[in-house]
Formats: C-alpha cells, structure tokens, sequence
C-alpha cells in the first residue's frame, strides 16, 4: 500500500510533465543550490585562498600587475570584455529583436525583451546586495565603478547570450543548429568571464556566480517560454526538417 502511495505521484509526473521541462527544473533547482552555497563559502572566507591562487595564476610572475601574455593578448582581452558590455549586449538584443519582427513573431520578441531585461535587472540587484570589494591585489585592466559579486558582465553576457541562444534555437529545425547556437552562446559567456579575471577586474568566484545565475535564468526563460507555447501565448518551436524523396 505504501509503495503505491510513492509510486502514483512518479506515475503522474512520468505521463504529465515532459522530461525537458523536468530537466530543465533539475536545472533551475541544482543552480539555485550551488549559487546559494557558493555565496555561503565566498562570504565566509573559504575562497579567498583560491581566489587569489588563480587571479595571479593569469599574472605575469614578475610585475603582477601587468597580465601574463604579449601585448595583443591583453588587447584581445580588453576585446572579449566587452562582449559583456551594456553596448554590445544592447545592441545584440535590438538586433535579434528586430529579425523576430521581420519574421511577424511578435510573442517571441516581446518575451525576448521582458527576459533580457529582467536579467539586467537581476544583475544591478545581485551586485548591489552583495556588495564585494573587488580585487586589489593588481591594477585593473578596465574601468570598474560598481561592487564584485556577482560579476556584472559575465552574468549579463550569460543571461542575454543564453537567452538569446535559446529562444533563437527554438525558431530552428534540426538538433544540430540548435546545437551550434547554444554552443556559440556558452562560449561567449564563458570567454566574457575568463577576460574579466585575466583583467583583475573580478575574483574568480564573481565569474563563476555570473555563469550560475546566467545559465539558470535562461534555463527559467527556455522553461516559461515552453509554457507559454503550449498556451498560444508563444510562437511554436520550428520542427526539424524531413528528408524529401530528393534528399
């Protein structure tokens, strides 16, 4: 009797809930956890050591002031940097936003607004809340005016690359694009957060908070706009293509 108690709510998941919203759940549930105990360890002290051993791990060993690396791989890190950057990601959401109009999707485009920009929102509250002292151990390779935690341009980076991974993988057909967009997304996130400690500008633990609630933000958006789609309220995914007889 008590096992068909525990088994009927399992049953009812398994033929009511489809297993990528689930693991997308899973998702959302594992980021918040690990963001909550990360916190828990930075605020404590416990990644101090860590913090410092990798920032002048990116350091030359002679002048820490100065990043490891000729001239141009610091330019090409000031680069990458603002890939993160109000401006860049501004203009990537207004872009993409403009091709969603041209397409007459108009639910995607206003849900890819009201996504990004609340994830810009999260950023602002985050560091402010936080409120962490940013590295002073080398001099800054970029100007910084706001606190450390979480850092700024990598959860912007993730949440606006991801969202916009997302919500354009779902206008494709086939595994393999979709593949690729999400990819190329995660990519610029993480290329934004490794530029930012090689910079000094961030504790490493800033950017791995920035890649957590990034990725679990776009994970929430990719989640709602399922829910929304199969209430009309959201343009449908595209399908895969089928093979024609002349494939």
């Amino acid at each position: 009797m008590k096992h068909s108690h525990f088994t009927s709510p399992l049953r009812w998941i398994w033929h009511n809930v489809e297993l990528t919203s689930l693991a997308l759940l899973v998702m959302i549930i594992g980021g918040a956890w690990s963001f909550a105990e990360l916190v828990d360890e930075v605020f404590n002290g416990n990644t101090r050591s860590l913090d410092t051993s990798l920032l002048l791990l990116l350091r030359d060993p002679i002048n820490p002031d100065l990043p490891r690396g000729p001239w141009w791989l610091q330019e090409m890190g000031r680069d990458l940097t603002a890939l993160g950057g109000i401006a860049v990601l501004t203009l990537a959401i207004i872009g993409t936003t403009g091709y969603f109009l041209l397409k007459r999707r108009f639910g995607t485009a206003l849900f890819l607004l009201v996504s990004t920009g609340g994830g810009m929102l999260l950023s602002s509250f985050a560091k402010g809340y936080f409120d962490r002292a940013r590295p002073e151990l080398v001099s800054h390779g970029s100007l910084v005016v706001t606190p450390s935690f979480p850092s700024g341009h990598t959860l912007m980076a993730a949440v606006v690359y991801f969202t916009l991974g997302v919500i354009v993988a779902r206008s494709l057909p086939g595994f393999r694009l979709k593949a690729y967009v999400l990819s190329l997304a995660a990519a610029l996130a993480m290329l934004v957060g490794i530029s930012r400690v090689y910079l000094g500008v961030h504790w490493p633990t800033d950017v791995l908070a920035g890649w957590i609630i990034g990725a679990v933000w776009a994970a929430l958006c990719l989640l709602v706009a399922r829910f929304l789609a199969r209430r009309g309220r959201l343009e449908h995914s595209a399908r895969a293509d089928l093979p024609g007889p002349m494939d």
